[in-house]
């Protein structure tokens, strides 16, 4: 498999395959969403478009970066959603690196979000594609944050074969966005965020992300089978 690491900024045509990992902490906490019972999460470009996506539909429950604020229903944070009772649920998403780079590759055939918590799952399905050539967007500090190339490397490392990821969460533990959630820089969080976002495998099921109608939409696919548009 040939494998390119880019940041969403080097983006410059849309790929066959793109795999956009946010580790801390967009899709791990879609990964706890989905788990959870959600149907499907709509990621949204911007913060009105969250909340005027959340007022057409009451029901949906709207989540975003950082502290609580109107029109919104919840935080970003997998420690903070991992009680929700989201079963049937739509999640808006608004978050400040994930969703962007989800909507950046939104038109490609195939479209993975990944984090450790579905990197098998993620690598299987990659395999199950025959995938030859993959993009994965490493979406955090303009395509260096250690913790989501260190995750996006493991990924492409693991659809060719096993491969130990301790090296890998290594490296994510000691980066810098795990520094941050740690010591409570960062707004809505919780202080079981970094460890969350470091178990592997956590949950059996990839993140596609498909166009639907006007939106696109991130929903939980079975590891092992194409997911071809």
């Amino acid at each position: 498999m040939d494998a390119r690491f880019l940041a969403i900024e080097e983006l410059t045509e849309v790929p066959a395959v793109a795999v956009v990992v946010d580790v801390m902490r967009a899709f791990t906490t879609a990964a706890w969403a989905f788990g959870r019972g959600a149907e499907r999460i709509v990621p949204a470009a911007t913060l009105d478009e969250a909340r005027e996506l959340k007022a057409r539909h009451p029901g949906w429950v709207a989540l975003k970066d950082g502290p609580a604020a109107p029109g919104f229903d919840a935080v970003n944070s997998p420690a903070l959603l991992r009680t929700a009772d989201l079963a049937g649920r739509t999640v808006v998403q608004k978050t400040t690196a994930g969703t962007v780079g989800v909507l950046a590759v939104q038109d490609a055939p195939l479209v993975l979000c990944a984090s450790f918590a579905v990197a098998g799952a993620t690598a299987r399905t990659l395999r199950a594609h025959g995938a030859e050539e993959v993009t994965f967007v490493v979406t955090g500090e303009r395509g260096r944050a250690e913790e989501d190339l260190a995750c996006a490397q493991y990924v492409a490392r693991l659809a060719e074969g096993p491969v130990d990821p301790s090296p890998y969460l290594r490296r994510a533990a000691s980066s810098s966005a795990a520094a941050e959630l740690a010591q409570g820089v960062r707004e809505g969080a919780h202080p079981e965020d970094v460890a969350l976002c470091l178990e592997v495998d956590r949950f059996p099921f990839a993140l596609v992300a498909r166009r639907e109608g006007p939106l696109t939409v991130l929903r939980p696919h079975p590891a092992g089978h194409p997911a071809g548009a």
